[in-house]
């Protein structure tokens, strides 16, 4: 990972336009080459940022990273206060609290609550930079993704986005759907997933945990 804190002004030109004015900023490259601009607040949430695949190319004073969609992220660097590389290593993963894990559970069970006809293929499918929660057949036997979470937020559908990426490249798999399924899904995140053609589950946990109350009747 890459740490570069600058004088910089942004501007992201593509399906939209944006533009940050000079201002000190944190520029954050990852090993999976994306590329993101953090200031001091708003949590962990960029101010703008490129998914991968992504490339980035660097000019004396101007960093400019393109994507396969021909949108690009142009950073205009003033002044380089700090830069440095860290190798974080492999990451063991997130470890999913009770509910998030039930609910994994829960929809492996019965896929058929994600989709009609739905099948499971494996739970936990490995991909080169984490396992998908759920890789499933639609009714027409087609590849799906699923990504679970307790509440739904842009952070999910990035991570789905990049597994979906990455799924794709496989002949095996390919053409693979993506579906972001969780508890609550914030209209932000709803928004982008749309618009990324990956389709939202709000997933009831008391029904499910009422299929495996059935599932133990006698009667």
């Amino acid at each position: 990972m890459r740490l570069v804190i600058a004088r910089c002004q942004v501007d992201y030109v593509g399906r939209l336009t944006a533009h940050l004015p000079m201002a000190p900023r944190l520029l954050l490259v990852k090993a999976d080459g994306s590329v993101s601009i953090h200031a001091d607040d708003r949590a962990y949430k960029p101010l703008n940022w490129m998914s991968p695949p992504c490339w980035l190319e660097e000019q004396p004073g101007v960093w400019t990273v393109r994507n396969k969609a021909d949108e690009s992220l142009v950073i205009q660097i003033d002044e380089v206060l700090h830069d440095s590389k860290h190798e974080l290593g492999v990451d063991p993963g997130l470890v999913k609290d009770g509910v998030e894990a039930h609910l994994q559970e829960l929809l492996a069970a019965h896929p058929g609550t994600i989709g009609e006809g739905y099948s499971l293929v494996r739970r936990e499918y490995m991909t080169a930079i984490g396992p998908v929660d759920l890789l499933c057949r639609d009714a027409d036997g087609r590849s799906v993704a699923v990504e679970i979470k307790r509440r739904g937020e842009i952070d999910g559908v990035e991570q789905l986005t990049r597994y979906l990426e990455l799924m794709n490249r496989d002949p095996l798999l390919a053409p693979v759907k993506g579906v972001f399924a969780a508890q609550q899904i914030k209209p932000q995140a709803r928004t982008l997933a749309t618009d990324r053609g990956i389709r939202c589950v709000t997933v009831d946990y008391d029904a499910l945990r009422g299929f495996e109350k059935d599932d133990l009747l006698l009667f």
